[in-house]
């Protein structure tokens, strides 16, 4: 059936109007007021009528940053229960990161996660390509319509995909053809420091010490370097969660081939919640001061973060007991991530049209998304429709994530996903998944 949204506030291109949207298989047919008359409606048995009176209405959630650990630590997460958990959370698409257990790292393992995804995933999906020290002759081959772009670690944030050789990087940066998405941290800085937390706390440093171990000088100067090769070879950059406010200033606005992200865990938390939450905040790069938590947040308000992601990164509770040596690092967040933008927006961080620009269309635009984060006319129909004063708290029994814990459970949230449209199928409503057959890989233009 055809399905007519009724009476939203549709958000879009910063303005926010109320429209009806009609919906035609699995594209944006018509947006405006009356586009379906009355008599067309009780003439017609075709049209589903969805009445958003009083809800706004969203492009779908891009998430540019998510660990769903299909293949090889599916004990954690997969890809089944975490698409499940991003459609709950109004996240329409998500691009993967490669260090999976094998690392997507060639080609044979790339397209076994797209079948993967097909026969699994319950949203639209892509796959970033792991960059290593020597498989830059494989980067002529990829598909730039099939994936976002390459993912390089400059830091030994997880798995062994460490690329820190001046000579390799020099490589990487000068071939790729795609966006690189870059983890920031400087090795040799994080690994003296951890040497130095044992000598005085002992072999398992308590995580109150996880940001001064894995500190800000360690990340700005990697995340400098990154802008300095990228200016050099002239390649399109993108800094994946910025973690302090002296990185913002690499940023330059008028600068669209150098693009940051910033993550859900770094904007709501500080390390003022290591006493409260523990290790269930511990993540790469570590969540910081209060201030740069207030620094990210104005910048992803005046535009220096163009992204908001969520680094979404299931580990079961027993892989986060420990201290900073032994518990894992990563949190689930992905079915919160919008809410948690929401609240920001009610605190007055920033507008609902900025939500949309960075939840949306800025990794559409960044990442050369086809037809796909904007509510247009001839657009695939992925969208969400939120309710607003609409007050609930995290509890353990609705959470869709593998793992089965969030560092949010206990907290309220007054905005509610009402329901998750994804290619013209609803896919989560009222609380429960309704269809698990909608997704479809993402193309790139």
């Amino acid at each position: 059936m055809d399905v007519l949204i009724k009476n939203a506030t549709v958000v879009n291109e910063g303005t926010s109007h109320i429209a009806d949207v009609l919906i035609q298989d699995d594209t944006i047919a018509d947006i405006g007021r009356d586009i379906v008359s009355e008599e067309q409606l009780k003439a017609s048995h075709t049209i589903d009528v969805v009445d958003a009176s009083g809800c706004f209405l969203l492009p779908g959630i891009i998430d540019d940053h998510v660990h769903f650990r299909q293949p090889g630590l599916t004990q954690k997460a997969d890809m089944a229960s975490e698409s499940r958990a991003a459609a709950a959370g109004g996240v329409t698409t998500v691009f993967d990161m490669p260090n999976t257990v094998p690392q997507t790292t060639n080609l044979e393992a790339l397209d076994g996660k797209f079948a993967m995804a097909a026969k699994d995933c319950v949203v639209n999906y892509s796959f970033f390509f792991g960059a290593t020290n020597d498989n830059q002759p494989l980067f002529g081959k990829l598909d730039s319509h099939r994936i976002p772009g390459i993912k390089l670690f400059m830091g030994s944030s997880t798995g062994n995909m460490l690329v820190d050789k001046r000579q390799s990087l020099d490589r990487i940066f000068s071939t790729a053809q795609l966006p690189i998405m870059t983890h920031c941290e400087d090795t040799a800085t994080i690994n003296a420091n951890m040497a130095e937390a044992k000598r005085l706390y002992g072999d398992d440093p308590d995580v109150t010490h996880h940001a001064a171990i894995r500190c800000r000088e360690a990340c700005v100067e990697c995340s400098r370097l990154a802008v300095e090769l990228a200016r050099e070879h002239k390649a399109q950059l993108h800094v994946a969660h910025i973690s302090t406010a002296e990185e913002l200033d690499l940023f330059d606005t008028s600068d669209t081939n150098i693009t940051a992200e910033a993550v859900i865990g770094h904007l709501m938390f500080s390390d003022n919640d290591y006493k409260r939450l523990g290790t269930l905040i511990k993540v790469n790069p570590a969540i910081k001061t209060l201030a740069d938590r207030d620094a990210l947040r104005r910048a992803v308000a005046d535009g220096r973060i163009s992204v908001v992601g969520t680094d979404h990164a299931p580990h079961l509770l027993s892989d986060k007991q420990g201290g900073c040596a032994k518990a894992a690092s990563g949190m689930p967040i992905i079915q919160y991530s919008l809410p948690s933008m929401l609240s920001l927006v009610d605190e007055g961080v920033l507008t609902m049209e900025r939500l949309v620009e960075v939840m949306c269309h800025n990794p559409a635009r960044i990442f050369s998304v086809r037809d796909r984060g904007f509510l247009r006319k001839g657009y695939k129909a992925d969208m969400v429709v939120v309710r607003p004063n609409s007050p609930w708290t995290v509890s353990r029994d609705g959470i869709l994530s593998k793992c089965g814990w969030s560092p949010l459970e206990g907290h309220r949230f007054d905005w509610l996903v009402e329901r998750t449209i994804c290619n013209g199928r609803t896919v989560y409503a009222n609380g429960t998944i309704i269809d698990t057959s909608a997704a479809k890989a993402v193309e790139f233009r």
